[in-house]
């Protein structure tokens, strides 16, 4: 008996369609992240947010920024204030007591840092949400990286 020599068949596997490469991304996807660095001023790990990052919307977005906090080891969060939409200063939204709350749940500190005087000059209760908030340790809003070292730095 002779055995025949019939070579084995490979089943075909289905054509995926190619997707050009000049055409637009949809809709629905997420913009790539601009780069968040790890920093330390005085010894502290810091995540420093960059100006041209996806806003911080609400919930989702503070536990995306809390994970990449976590994952480099950061203490704190510096948020540039571009990255908030207004809602977050209109406090009748709650959205700023949603993503604060989000950070002091998993006790890591946030800086805000920028001008954000047009918010709080139509608010009184937004400048006081801004006086308790910098009397506290959790969440500060600075003008800038310089305020916000002089504040972590050593007390005399």
């Amino acid at each position: 008996m002779s055995e025949s020599a019939e070579t084995p068949q490979v089943p075909q596997v289905p054509q995926v369609p190619q997707v050009p490469q000049d055409s637009q991304a949809p809709e629905d996807s997420q913009a790539p992240q601009a780069p968040q660095t790890l920093q330390y001023i005085h010894d502290v790990p810091v995540l420093l947010c960059a100006p041209d990052g996806a806003p911080l919307r609400g919930e989702r977005e503070a536990l995306d920024l809390i994970g990449d906090a976590f994952h480099l080891g950061a203490a704190w969060a510096v948020i540039p204030a571009t990255r908030f939409e207004d809602a977050f200063f209109e406090l009748r939204t709650r959205v700023a007591g949603d993503i604060v709350q989000k950070f002091v749940n998993y006790r890591l500190r946030v800086a805000v840092v920028g001008d954000i005087e047009r918010h709080t000059a139509d608010s009184a209760a937004l400048r006081d949400f801004v006086r308790e908030s910098n009397r506290g340790t959790q969440l500060w809003f600075v003008p800038d990286i310089e305020t916000l070292s002089a504040r972590l730095g050593p007390r005399p």
